[in-house]
Order: structure tokens, then sequence, then C-alpha cells
């Protein structure tokens, strides 16, 4: 069994392995659902970590439907985690009739080479989910990251078991969103699924003595992955005897 912390930015992907997750899903700006990390962050996680790094490559909030431009700059970014020494990266793409965009997705798989490639949430949203895995899975991608196309994966429990039953490990179902510690064992049971994916984060207050009030929008406070709530989930995980 193994524990992936989504982690958005580098103190939340340090204190992601302090507390002992598996792998880390790094990326930026977590409150619109994750954007690619600036390259100094990447650089500076993959000196920093000794488990697996896993990138977000996303170039924008919003829909998943990209552009000649917007595909090149993923491109771009892919190339840089393949130099950095990344262990993987996290894609999706959608066309307007919200099938998986093979063209785009085929040329990301390969600009990736070695590296491992998960496909992100964008499949919850994909029009029809059967047909979208074994798109996803004749595009040669290492994981699927789901909650079952619900707004949490405990929500989405029946759908996930459904879809490792599909997949038939060919590709592997990394389940995710609004999972908390004490969800971890009845997930497993009722999917069969051997990856969580997890924020595990708390709120961080910011040790500014000085606030302009009058200023809105720039709250110094901040979420931030906590290894003490990372430790509960491999607990967690411990506990469900996997």
């Amino acid at each position: 069994m193994l524990l992936e912390i989504a982690c958005d930015g580098l103190g939340s992907a340090l204190a992601a392995a302090e507390g002992g997750a598996d792998r880390v899903e790094l990326f930026a700006n977590g409150a619109v659902g994750g954007t690619t990390p600036s390259a100094g962050v990447i650089a500076v996680a993959r000196d920093a970590l000794a488990i697996p790094l896993h990138v977000l490559i996303r170039p924008r909030a919003g829909d998943f439907l990209y552009s000649r431009a917007e595909c090149d700059v993923m491109r771009h970014d892919i190339e840089l985690c393949v130099r950095l020494g990344c262990a993987g990266v996290v894609i999706g793409a959608l066309d307007a009739a919200g099938d998986v965009d093979v063209a785009i997705c085929r040329e990301l798989v390969a600009a990736a080479g070695p590296l491992a490639v998960t496909f992100h949430r964008a499949f919850d949203v994909a029009r029809d989910q059967a047909a979208a895995l074994q798109t996803i899975i004749g595009l040669g991608c290492s994981r699927v990251l789901t909650s079952g196309g619900r707004a949490s994966a405990p929500e989405g429990t029946a759908v996930i078991a459904g879809l490792v039953r599909q997949a038939a490990q060919r590709v592997t179902i990394l389940a995710g969103a609004g999972i908390k510690p004490a969800d971890v064992a009845p997930l497993i049971a009722a999917t069969g699924v051997r990856e969580i994916h997890a924020s595990a984060s708390a709120g961080r207050t910011s040790a500014m003595h000085y606030r302009n009030a009058a200023v809105h929008g720039l709250d110094p406070d901040w979420r931030q992955t906590d290894s003490m709530r990372v430790r509960q989930f491999v607990a967690a995980l411990r506990e469900a005897g996997v």
C-alpha cells in the first residue's frame, strides 16, 4: 500500500517526507485545484526529498481544454522535470466533448519518457469515465487519480471499485480527494485500491506581527501539509493491515 501526499509548495513537500509519506505530488495554487509549480520549487524539492517526486503539469486554473500554446508550455515543463530527475509527472487534457484529448496526452506522455505518468482529476469531469479509462490505459499512463467523479473519494466508493475492476491491474487507480484517516480502511476494503492520495493539511499562522487590515486578498496565513497528519494516515494504513 502506498501513501501519496498532495503538496502545495516546498514546505508541504518537506512535511510530507518528515511524516512518512511514500510519494509527493507537488503543485502550486491549491486553492484553484493546482497548477505547475515553479522551476525553482521543483529543483529544490527534488534535491531535498529522498522519496519519489511527481509534479503536476497544469498551465492554468479552469477547464482542461488546452490550446496549442498551452500544450507547448506543458511539454516544456515536463522536459524540465525529466532533466531534474523527477520520478513522475501528473497530466490530463480533455477535448470540448469531454473526452480524453488523445493527441495532446500522447505528446505529453512521449515528453515524459522514462517518468511515471499519472492522469489527474480531469478524469473526474470526463464525459464517460469507463471510456476515458480505456483511453488512458492505451496511452500508457501509470495511474489515474480519481474520486470516482464525486466531490470526495468516500462518496465515489462504488464508482472507484468499478474502475479498479475495469483496470484489471493494467493501470493503478489512485483514490484521492476528501479522504480522512478514518476513511482509509473502509475505502480500501470497499474498492481494492492500493494507493491513497491525501493532502493532510492544516492551517498555518503567519509569524508576522504587523498586518494591514485595510488590504484585502493578501491574508498572511495559509494551509500546508502537516507532518503529524501525515503520520495519522500512515497509521491508518498500518491499521488497515496493508
